[in-house]
Protein backbone atom coordinates (compact mmCIF):
# COMPACT_ATOMS: atom_id res chain seq x y z
CA UNK A 1 0.00 0.00 0.00
CA UNK A 2 1.32 3.30 -0.92
CA UNK A 3 1.47 6.31 1.18
CA UNK A 4 -0.88 8.43 -1.54
CA UNK A 5 -3.68 9.94 -0.34
CA UNK A 6 -5.28 11.20 -4.05
CA UNK A 7 -4.62 15.04 -3.52
CA UNK A 8 -2.00 15.21 -6.54
CA UNK A 9 -4.34 12.74 -8.76
CA UNK A 10 -3.80 12.82 -12.23
CA UNK A 11 -5.82 11.50 -15.04
CA UNK A 12 -6.20 11.25 -18.77
CA UNK A 13 -9.23 11.87 -21.81
CA UNK A 14 -10.72 9.80 -23.71
CA UNK A 15 -9.46 11.43 -26.71
CA UNK A 16 -5.78 11.33 -26.02
CA UNK A 17 -3.31 9.84 -28.04
CA UNK A 18 -3.06 6.09 -26.96
CA UNK A 19 -0.81 4.36 -30.27
CA UNK A 20 1.96 4.33 -28.03
CA UNK A 21 0.79 3.27 -24.72
CA UNK A 22 1.81 -0.97 -25.51
CA UNK A 23 1.40 -1.78 -21.04
CA UNK A 24 -1.07 -1.27 -19.09
CA UNK A 25 -0.51 -1.26 -15.31
CA UNK A 26 -3.66 -2.56 -13.52
CA UNK A 27 -3.37 -1.64 -9.36
CA UNK A 28 -6.28 -2.06 -6.99
CA UNK A 29 -7.26 0.90 -4.89
CA UNK A 30 -6.54 0.50 -1.35
CA UNK A 31 -6.96 -3.02 -1.85
CA UNK A 32 -7.03 -4.54 1.58
CA UNK A 33 -9.24 -2.06 3.11
CA UNK A 34 -11.32 -2.01 0.04
CA UNK A 35 -12.38 -5.59 0.16
CA UNK A 36 -12.63 -5.95 3.91
CA UNK A 37 -15.27 -2.77 3.09
CA UNK A 38 -17.40 -5.13 0.60
CA UNK A 39 -18.97 -6.89 3.63
CA UNK A 40 -19.37 -2.77 5.88
CA UNK A 41 -20.96 -0.38 3.11
CA UNK A 42 -21.52 1.09 6.46
CA UNK A 43 -18.12 2.40 6.47
CA UNK A 44 -17.80 4.09 3.13
CA UNK A 45 -16.37 7.39 3.29
CA UNK A 46 -14.96 6.81 6.85
CA UNK A 47 -11.32 6.62 8.00
CA UNK A 48 -10.71 2.64 8.11
CA UNK A 49 -7.79 1.29 9.03
CA UNK A 50 -6.94 -2.67 8.95
CA UNK A 51 -5.05 -4.53 11.12
CA UNK A 52 -5.15 -5.97 14.41
CA UNK A 53 -6.75 -4.08 17.19
CA UNK A 54 -3.50 -3.83 19.94
CA UNK A 55 -1.39 -0.96 20.30
CA UNK A 56 1.52 -3.11 19.56
CA UNK A 57 0.64 -3.61 16.00
CA UNK A 58 1.11 -2.11 12.96
CA UNK A 59 -1.22 -0.92 10.05
CA UNK A 60 -1.85 -3.44 7.08
CA UNK A 61 -3.77 -0.83 5.00
CA UNK A 62 -5.51 2.80 5.28
CA UNK A 63 -8.41 3.49 3.66
CA UNK A 64 -7.96 7.01 1.70
CA UNK A 65 -9.86 9.23 3.99
CA UNK A 66 -7.41 7.71 6.51
CA UNK A 67 -4.35 7.74 4.81
CA UNK A 68 -5.44 12.19 4.69
CA UNK A 69 -4.20 11.78 8.63
CA UNK A 70 -1.03 10.66 7.62
CA UNK A 71 -1.79 7.00 8.04
CA UNK A 72 -0.05 4.28 6.09
CA UNK A 73 0.71 0.71 6.14
CA UNK A 74 3.60 -0.50 8.36
CA UNK A 75 2.79 2.70 10.75
CA UNK A 76 2.52 1.57 14.63
CA UNK A 77 -0.74 1.06 15.32
CA UNK A 78 -0.59 3.55 18.26
CA UNK A 79 0.83 6.42 16.14
CA UNK A 80 -2.20 6.21 13.78
CA UNK A 81 -5.00 5.82 16.31
CA UNK A 82 -2.99 8.96 18.02
CA UNK A 83 -3.20 10.91 14.02
CA UNK A 84 -6.42 9.61 13.34
CA UNK A 85 -8.39 9.12 16.50
CA UNK A 86 -11.39 8.55 14.87
CA UNK A 87 -10.47 5.82 12.66
CA UNK A 88 -12.32 2.56 12.60
CA UNK A 89 -10.39 -0.99 13.13
CA UNK A 90 -10.83 -4.04 10.80
CA UNK A 91 -8.82 -7.16 11.40
CA UNK A 92 -7.65 -8.32 8.16
CA UNK A 93 -8.82 -11.16 6.07
CA UNK A 94 -6.31 -13.03 4.36
CA UNK A 95 -8.21 -15.14 3.17
CA UNK A 96 -10.75 -12.92 1.33
CA UNK A 97 -7.68 -11.26 0.00
CA UNK A 98 -6.87 -14.10 -1.98
CA UNK A 99 -9.60 -15.43 -3.49
CA UNK A 100 -10.24 -11.31 -4.89
CA UNK A 101 -7.22 -11.34 -5.95
CA UNK A 102 -7.36 -14.45 -7.83
CA UNK A 103 -10.88 -13.12 -9.23
CA UNK A 104 -9.16 -10.12 -10.55
CA UNK A 105 -6.23 -12.11 -11.96
CA UNK A 106 -8.43 -14.24 -13.83
CA UNK A 107 -10.56 -11.22 -15.47
CA UNK A 108 -6.66 -9.94 -16.85
CA UNK A 109 -5.60 -13.12 -18.17
CA UNK A 110 -9.46 -13.43 -19.56
CA UNK A 111 -8.45 -9.76 -21.15
CA UNK A 112 -4.57 -10.33 -22.75
CA UNK A 113 -2.04 -13.98 -22.83
CA UNK A 114 0.75 -11.48 -22.00
CA UNK A 115 0.22 -10.65 -17.90
CA UNK A 116 3.53 -10.15 -15.24
CA UNK A 117 1.64 -10.03 -11.42
CA UNK A 118 3.76 -8.06 -9.53
CA UNK A 119 1.81 -8.92 -6.30
CA UNK A 120 -1.43 -9.60 -4.81
CA UNK A 121 -3.29 -6.17 -6.20
CA UNK A 122 -1.52 -5.07 -8.96
CA UNK A 123 0.17 -6.49 -12.52
CA UNK A 124 1.22 -5.44 -15.83
CA UNK A 125 -0.75 -6.33 -19.03
CA UNK A 126 0.40 -6.21 -22.28
CA UNK A 127 -1.97 -5.00 -24.92
CA UNK A 128 0.38 -4.30 -28.38
CA UNK A 129 -1.02 -7.32 -30.03
CA UNK A 130 -4.94 -7.20 -29.50
CA UNK A 131 -5.36 -2.89 -30.92
CA UNK A 132 -6.85 -4.69 -33.95
CA UNK A 133 -8.94 -6.53 -32.24
CA UNK A 134 -9.98 -4.93 -29.03
CA UNK A 135 -9.00 -1.17 -29.86
CA UNK A 136 -5.75 0.43 -27.54
CA UNK A 137 -5.55 1.59 -24.17
CA UNK A 138 -8.27 3.88 -24.51
CA UNK A 139 -10.69 0.74 -24.91
CA UNK A 140 -8.97 -1.52 -22.69
CA UNK A 141 -8.23 -0.26 -20.06
CA UNK A 142 -12.03 1.37 -19.61
CA UNK A 143 -13.26 -2.20 -19.77
CA UNK A 144 -10.95 -3.64 -17.62
CA UNK A 145 -11.89 -1.41 -15.09
CA UNK A 146 -15.56 -1.53 -15.10
CA UNK A 147 -15.72 -5.59 -15.26
CA UNK A 148 -13.48 -5.39 -12.54
CA UNK A 149 -16.19 -2.98 -10.47
CA UNK A 150 -18.85 -5.43 -11.92
CA UNK A 151 -17.38 -8.94 -11.23
CA UNK A 152 -15.92 -8.06 -7.79
CA UNK A 153 -16.93 -4.18 -6.12
CA UNK A 154 -13.24 -3.32 -6.28
CA UNK A 155 -11.84 -0.25 -7.93
CA UNK A 156 -9.04 -0.57 -9.96
CA UNK A 157 -6.53 2.25 -11.21
CA UNK A 158 -4.84 2.01 -14.78
CA UNK A 159 -1.83 3.74 -16.31
CA UNK A 160 -0.97 2.90 -19.88
CA UNK A 161 2.12 3.87 -21.78
CA UNK A 162 5.54 2.26 -23.64
CA UNK A 163 7.27 1.12 -20.87
CA UNK A 164 6.56 -0.60 -17.34
CA UNK A 165 8.05 2.22 -15.40
CA UNK A 166 6.03 4.54 -16.58
CA UNK A 167 3.32 2.66 -16.65
CA UNK A 168 3.33 1.85 -13.23
CA UNK A 169 4.00 5.48 -12.26
CA UNK A 170 0.83 6.87 -13.95
CA UNK A 171 -1.93 4.28 -12.68
CA UNK A 172 -0.30 6.00 -9.04
CA UNK A 173 -0.77 9.01 -10.07
CA UNK A 174 -4.70 8.08 -11.30
CA UNK A 175 -5.67 6.32 -8.19
CA UNK A 176 -8.05 6.84 -6.65
CA UNK A 177 -10.66 5.38 -9.31
CA UNK A 178 -8.73 6.78 -12.51
CA UNK A 179 -7.02 6.12 -15.39
CA UNK A 180 -3.94 7.93 -16.93
CA UNK A 181 -2.50 6.99 -20.43
CA UNK A 182 1.15 8.59 -21.29
CA UNK A 183 1.82 8.64 -25.04
CA UNK A 184 5.60 8.82 -25.47
CA UNK A 185 6.01 12.39 -27.04
CA UNK A 186 4.84 13.17 -23.24
CA UNK A 187 7.04 10.91 -21.10
CA UNK A 188 9.57 13.47 -20.77
CA UNK A 189 6.75 16.15 -19.74
CA UNK A 190 5.39 13.70 -17.63
CA UNK A 191 8.35 12.53 -15.81
CA UNK A 192 10.30 15.41 -15.06
CA UNK A 193 8.21 17.75 -12.57
CA UNK A 194 8.33 15.02 -10.34
CA UNK A 195 10.44 14.05 -7.27
CA UNK A 196 13.10 11.92 -7.15
CA UNK A 197 11.27 8.94 -5.23
CA UNK A 198 9.27 8.67 -8.39
CA UNK A 199 12.34 7.04 -9.76
CA UNK A 200 11.61 2.96 -9.42
CA UNK A 201 13.89 1.61 -6.72
CA UNK A 202 14.85 5.10 -4.86
CA UNK A 203 13.63 4.57 -1.58
CA UNK A 204 14.02 7.23 1.45
CA UNK A 205 18.35 6.90 2.06
CA UNK A 206 18.50 7.71 -1.84
CA UNK A 207 16.47 10.13 -1.36
CA UNK A 208 18.44 11.58 0.59
CA UNK A 209 21.91 11.22 -0.90
CA UNK A 210 20.46 12.47 -4.27
CA UNK A 211 18.90 15.63 -1.86
CA UNK A 212 22.56 16.36 -1.07
CA UNK A 213 24.25 16.54 -4.76
CA UNK A 214 20.98 19.30 -5.29
CA UNK A 215 18.79 15.91 -6.79
CA UNK A 216 15.30 16.69 -6.15
CA UNK A 217 13.62 16.53 -9.14
CA UNK A 218 13.69 13.75 -12.07
CA UNK A 219 14.37 16.49 -14.25
CA UNK A 220 17.64 17.46 -11.97
CA UNK A 221 18.43 13.48 -12.24
CA UNK A 222 18.14 13.78 -16.09
CA UNK A 223 19.92 16.62 -16.86
CA UNK A 224 23.00 15.70 -14.19
CA UNK A 225 25.47 13.85 -17.14
CA UNK A 226 25.58 10.02 -16.08
CA UNK A 227 29.20 10.42 -15.40
CA UNK A 228 28.83 12.22 -12.84
CA UNK A 229 25.79 9.91 -11.93
CA UNK A 230 28.35 7.57 -11.65
CA UNK A 231 31.02 8.86 -9.30
CA UNK A 232 28.22 9.35 -7.39
CA UNK A 233 26.58 6.24 -6.72
CA UNK A 234 28.91 3.78 -8.80
CA UNK A 235 28.48 2.60 -12.54
CA UNK A 236 25.27 0.50 -12.40
CA UNK A 237 23.13 3.07 -10.09
CA UNK A 238 24.41 5.65 -11.91
CA UNK A 239 23.02 4.22 -15.34
CA UNK A 240 19.85 2.91 -13.78
CA UNK A 241 19.31 6.74 -12.67
CA UNK A 242 19.92 7.97 -16.35
CA UNK A 243 18.27 5.69 -17.93
CA UNK A 244 14.89 5.83 -15.79
CA UNK A 245 14.80 9.76 -15.89
CA UNK A 246 14.98 10.03 -19.43
CA UNK A 247 11.83 7.40 -19.35
CA UNK A 248 14.15 4.54 -20.96
CA UNK A 249 13.03 0.74 -19.71
CA UNK A 250 13.27 -2.00 -21.78
CA UNK A 251 11.85 -4.64 -19.86
CA UNK A 252 8.86 -6.60 -21.25
CA UNK A 253 5.42 -8.05 -19.70
CA UNK A 254 6.70 -11.47 -18.41
CA UNK A 255 4.87 -14.03 -16.97
CA UNK A 256 5.90 -15.02 -13.43
CA UNK A 257 6.65 -18.86 -13.55
CA UNK A 258 5.74 -19.41 -10.08
CA UNK A 259 2.49 -17.97 -10.37
CA UNK A 260 1.80 -19.51 -12.84
CA UNK A 261 1.80 -22.74 -11.48
CA UNK A 262 -0.29 -21.44 -9.02
CA UNK A 263 2.15 -21.23 -6.33
CA UNK A 264 2.76 -18.72 -3.73
CA UNK A 265 6.41 -17.19 -4.63
CA UNK A 266 7.07 -17.60 -0.91
CA UNK A 267 5.86 -18.93 2.58
CA UNK A 268 5.85 -16.87 5.73
CA UNK A 269 4.69 -16.34 9.24
CA UNK A 270 5.67 -13.73 11.72
CA UNK A 271 4.49 -12.77 14.99
CA UNK A 272 4.44 -9.22 17.45
CA UNK A 273 4.68 -10.16 21.30
CA UNK A 274 2.71 -8.26 23.73
CA UNK A 275 6.24 -7.59 25.13
CA UNK A 276 9.64 -6.62 24.21
CA UNK A 277 11.66 -10.58 24.41
CA UNK A 278 15.11 -10.17 25.31
CA UNK A 279 15.51 -13.77 26.27
CA UNK A 280 17.28 -15.85 23.67
CA UNK A 281 15.47 -19.48 24.42
CA UNK A 282 12.14 -17.27 23.78
CA UNK A 283 13.23 -15.84 20.31
CA UNK A 284 14.37 -19.03 19.57
CA UNK A 285 10.80 -20.48 20.80
CA UNK A 286 8.67 -18.67 18.35
CA UNK A 287 11.30 -19.24 15.62
CA UNK A 288 10.76 -22.87 16.06
CA UNK A 289 6.79 -22.27 16.09
CA UNK A 290 7.10 -20.01 12.84
CA UNK A 291 8.99 -22.24 11.15
CA UNK A 292 7.20 -25.32 11.78
CA UNK A 293 4.44 -23.19 10.50
CA UNK A 294 6.35 -22.00 7.49
CA UNK A 295 6.84 -26.21 6.67
CA UNK A 296 3.97 -26.90 6.52
CA UNK A 297 2.66 -24.58 4.30
CA UNK A 298 5.69 -25.97 2.12
CA UNK A 299 4.66 -29.52 2.23
CA UNK A 300 1.10 -29.08 1.76
CA UNK A 301 2.01 -26.93 -1.71
CA UNK A 302 4.34 -29.91 -2.59
CA UNK A 303 7.26 -26.91 -2.97
CA UNK A 304 10.89 -26.60 -1.98
CA UNK A 305 12.12 -23.44 -1.27
CA UNK A 306 15.86 -22.69 -1.46
CA UNK A 307 16.06 -19.32 0.67
CA UNK A 308 15.21 -18.40 4.07
CA UNK A 309 14.79 -15.37 5.64
CA UNK A 310 14.30 -14.07 9.19
CA UNK A 311 13.34 -10.77 10.15
CA UNK A 312 13.58 -8.97 13.42
CA UNK A 313 11.96 -5.91 14.42
CA UNK A 314 12.44 -4.04 18.22
CA UNK A 315 11.37 -2.35 20.72
CA UNK A 316 12.43 1.52 18.32
CA UNK A 317 10.64 -0.59 15.47
CA UNK A 318 13.66 -0.78 14.03
CA UNK A 319 13.54 -4.12 11.75
CA UNK A 320 16.16 -6.38 9.91
CA UNK A 321 16.47 -8.85 7.26
CA UNK A 322 18.99 -11.28 7.07
CA UNK A 323 19.02 -14.42 4.67
CA UNK A 324 20.79 -17.65 3.53
CA UNK A 325 20.34 -19.65 -0.02
CA UNK A 326 20.32 -23.53 1.02
CA UNK A 327 22.68 -25.69 -0.99
CA UNK A 328 19.69 -27.58 -2.41
CA UNK A 329 15.63 -26.66 -1.78
CA UNK A 330 13.95 -27.76 1.21
CA UNK A 331 11.01 -28.25 2.90
CA UNK A 332 11.83 -30.05 6.23
CA UNK A 333 11.22 -28.03 9.36
CA UNK A 334 14.18 -28.82 10.90
CA UNK A 335 16.48 -27.65 8.13
CA UNK A 336 14.22 -24.32 8.15
CA UNK A 337 14.57 -23.80 12.11
CA UNK A 338 18.27 -24.53 12.06
CA UNK A 339 18.75 -21.99 9.44
CA UNK A 340 16.84 -19.11 11.13
CA UNK A 341 18.47 -19.54 14.42
CA UNK A 342 21.89 -19.75 12.87
CA UNK A 343 20.78 -16.30 11.32
CA UNK A 344 19.52 -15.26 14.69
CA UNK A 345 23.01 -16.02 16.41
CA UNK A 346 25.29 -14.29 14.00
CA UNK A 347 22.78 -11.04 15.07
CA UNK A 348 25.26 -11.36 18.25
CA UNK A 349 23.58 -9.43 21.21
CA UNK A 350 20.43 -7.21 20.09
CA UNK A 351 18.06 -4.67 21.66
CA UNK A 352 14.54 -6.01 22.75
CA UNK A 353 12.50 -7.95 20.37
CA UNK A 354 9.15 -6.95 19.51
CA UNK A 355 8.61 -9.10 16.25
CA UNK A 356 10.02 -11.88 14.92
CA UNK A 357 9.53 -13.61 11.10
CA UNK A 358 10.64 -16.55 9.13
CA UNK A 359 10.16 -16.86 5.45
CA UNK A 360 10.91 -19.07 2.74
CA UNK A 361 11.17 -18.21 -0.80
CA UNK A 362 12.72 -19.12 -4.21
CA UNK A 363 10.38 -22.09 -4.38
CA UNK A 364 10.58 -24.99 -6.79
CA UNK A 365 7.92 -28.14 -7.64
CA UNK A 366 8.91 -31.04 -4.94
CA UNK A 367 8.43 -33.03 -8.47
CA UNK A 368 10.24 -31.02 -10.57
CA UNK A 369 13.42 -31.14 -8.44
CA UNK A 370 14.79 -34.92 -8.86
CA UNK A 371 17.47 -34.38 -6.13
CA UNK A 372 19.43 -37.65 -5.93
CA UNK A 373 20.57 -37.55 -2.43
CA UNK A 374 19.30 -35.90 0.66
CA UNK A 375 20.32 -36.10 3.59
CA UNK A 376 17.80 -34.85 5.40
CA UNK A 377 14.70 -37.59 3.57
CA UNK A 378 14.29 -39.19 7.27
CA UNK A 379 13.47 -36.00 8.75
CA UNK A 380 10.95 -35.21 5.70
CA UNK A 381 9.40 -38.16 5.92
CA UNK A 382 8.77 -38.02 9.70
CA UNK A 383 7.46 -34.46 8.80
CA UNK A 384 4.94 -35.48 6.65
CA UNK A 385 3.97 -38.33 9.13
CA UNK A 386 3.20 -35.62 11.95
CA UNK A 387 1.47 -33.55 9.15
CA UNK A 388 -0.78 -36.55 8.79
CA UNK A 389 -1.77 -37.14 12.32
CA UNK A 390 -2.14 -32.96 12.68
CA UNK A 391 -4.69 -33.35 9.86
CA UNK A 392 -6.49 -35.88 11.78
CA UNK A 393 -6.05 -35.28 15.47
CA UNK A 394 -5.63 -31.18 15.29
CA UNK A 395 -1.86 -29.86 15.83
CA UNK A 396 -1.59 -30.00 19.51
CA UNK A 397 -1.57 -33.95 19.19
CA UNK A 398 2.09 -34.22 18.11
CA UNK A 399 4.35 -31.90 18.29
CA UNK A 400 8.48 -31.25 18.78
CA UNK A 401 8.69 -31.08 22.47
CA UNK A 402 10.20 -27.83 23.05
CA UNK A 403 6.97 -26.37 21.39
CA UNK A 404 5.25 -28.51 24.02
CA UNK A 405 6.83 -26.73 26.53
CA UNK A 406 6.08 -23.23 25.27
CA UNK A 407 2.57 -23.88 25.18
CA UNK A 408 2.44 -25.35 28.49
CA UNK A 409 4.13 -22.24 29.59
CA UNK A 410 1.52 -20.26 27.86
CA UNK A 411 -1.47 -21.87 29.22
CA UNK A 412 0.04 -20.97 32.70
CA UNK A 413 1.11 -17.37 32.09
CA UNK A 414 -1.58 -16.34 29.21
CA UNK A 415 -1.06 -15.60 25.10
CA UNK A 416 1.92 -13.89 24.00
CA UNK A 417 0.40 -12.43 21.02
CA UNK A 418 -0.98 -13.29 17.56
CA UNK A 419 0.27 -13.75 14.13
Amino acid sequence: MSKQDGSDRLVSGPDVDDSTATILHVDLDAFFASASLLSRPDLLGLPVVIGHDSTRSVVTAATYEARRYGVHSAMPMARALRLCPNAVILEPDFGLYQRLSKQVMGILDDVSPDVERLGIDEAFVGIAGLRRLAGGANRIGPALRARIRAETGLVASVGAAGTKYVAKLASSRAKPDGMLVVPDDAVIGFLHPQPVSALWGVGPAQQERLARYGLHTVGDVAHTPQERLAAWFGPATGAHLAALAWGRDARAVQERVVQERGHEQSFGHNHTFHHDVTDRSEQQGEILRLATGVGRRLRDAGVQARTITLTVRFHDFRTITRSRTLPEPTDVTRVIVETAWSLLDALGEIPPVRLLGVRASGVQDAADLGLLWDDSATWGSAERAMDAVHDRFGAAAVAPASMLRRERKRDDTGPSGGD
